[in-house]
């Protein structure tokens, strides 16, 4: 079965998912974020194939959330250090982890915990509103979908329950293309 490709999809949630929506893929990214730079790092700590490492490596390196940097010249070794494109992923990964700690931890409670190091507190991500500051639940936000940016799976039966909004336009932006708003049903 072949894999459908998102990266062409008008969908910054899509395009992510093809990016890094395989198993391995943000789990290379959080052994990083915990220290791990070298390839027998990475392989030791997930017991993961040297061929799917390799590829994962490889496609973090080619989409820039990774550089690779020789460490060592006979025989060549290299490191695959964070660029800030990897850095910025690591609050979704944090996100994920807070999910699955109230989700599906066990008994014993979360694996992993984190301490925010300016302050000293164990810390949790959460998502908020970037201009007041409160918490982004379901059905606290309206999402506005550029016309011209319908993906495939938007279908007719999809905009029958939008409306057309061409009056909140963004402020920035001299010929904005008409919107369509969507609105979770809570």
């Amino acid at each position: 079965m072949k894999r459908t490709a998102f990266s062409d999809w008008p969908c910054s949630i899509a395009r992510s998912i093809d990016l890094l929506g395989d198993w391995w893929t943000p789990l290379v990214l959080r052994d990083a974020y915990f220290g791990a730079k070298r390839f027998e790092h990475f392989q030791r700590s997930l017991g993961i194939g040297r061929n799917v490492l390799t590829q994962r490596l490889n496609r973090l390196v080619d989409e820039g959330l990774f550089e690779r940097v020789r460490y060592q010249e006979h025989p060549p070794r290299d490191e695959y250090r964070l660029t800030a494109k990897g850095r910025d992923f690591m609050p979704v990964l944090m996100a994920m982890s807070a999910w699955g700690d109230r989700w599906l931890a066990t008994d014993e409670g979360p694996p992993v915990t984190f301490t925010h190091k300016p302050c000293g507190h164990t810390t949790e991500a959460r998502v908020v509103c970037s201009h007041c500051g409160e918490p982004i639940l379901y059905g606290s936000v309206r999402g506005s979908r550029r016309l011209d940016a319908a993906s495939p799976a938007f279908s007719a039966s999809s905009a029958s329950k939008t409306r057309l909004n061409d009056t909140e336009k963004p402020k920035d932006a001299e010929n904005p293309a008409p919107r369509l708003d969507y609105e979770s049903p809570v």
